[in-house]
């Protein structure tokens, strides 16, 4: 078994943020399951096996090598006041040197979709990496219709960048993604996004 370095735990307003754990199978199998028509449009394609216990555990191995290296940041978001499991936060690709960047994903189940978790759990993520991990630049995509995501990183300040052709596949197509980013040091003011296609 994986001995963790440290723990990450980020904090919000009612959340923790922390990496996941083998006994969070259940909940997080379940939540995915019931928000599978909300979830499935945006992501890729799920695998056979995408809820079953031995992929959750793997997924488990993973976030803890993948922290331990500073290659990733995978994280769960769990309400305090119940200890619900809400959905989960990928800061990926970890970049060091002169680019000191990192790329974030996330997923929040139907059930828990706008009442403001996501935005809390961006913008802890976002300080984490700035204040603790010396980041200089969080970058972010999702699909052009997606106007939910887009929403959400422009409320937490992300900045549109342009439009990555055949960035991801999507339900088995590569799909257009538009692109946003947060910086340590913005001093880019508002951009005008307009209408994307």
């Amino acid at each position: 078994m994986l001995a963790f370095r440290h723990k990450v735990r980020i904090e919000t307003e009612r959340m923790t943020l922390r990496l996941p754990q083998h006994g969070d199978w259940k909940a997080w199998a379940l939540l995915r399951a019931d928000s599978a028509g909300f979830l499935v449009p945006w992501e890729s394609s799920w695998t056979e096996d995408h809820l079953t216990q031995k992929t959750f555990t793997n997924r488990v191995y993973w976030a803890a090598r993948a922290e331990r290296h500073g290659t990733a940041l995978p994280l769960v978001l769990v309400r305090r006041e119940d200890q619900a499991l809400l959905g989960a936060i990928t800061l990926d690709n970890i970049r060091r040197g002169p680019s000191q960047s990192g790329t974030l994903g996330y997923w929040i189940g139907e059930a828990y979709a706008r009442q403001g978790y996501m935005k809390e759990a961006i913008q802890g993520v976002v300080h984490y990496a700035f204040n603790v991990m010396d980041l200089s630049r969080i970058e972010a995509a999702c699909l052009s219709e997606n106007a939910p995501s887009r929403g959400i990183l422009e409320k937490c300040g992300f900045k549109y960048e342009g439009v990555a052709q055949s960035y991801l596949q999507i339900a088995g197509r590569w799909r257009n993604h538009v692109l946003y980013a947060s910086l340590r040091t913005d001093r880019r003011g508002r951009t005008d996004v307009g209408s994307l296609s």
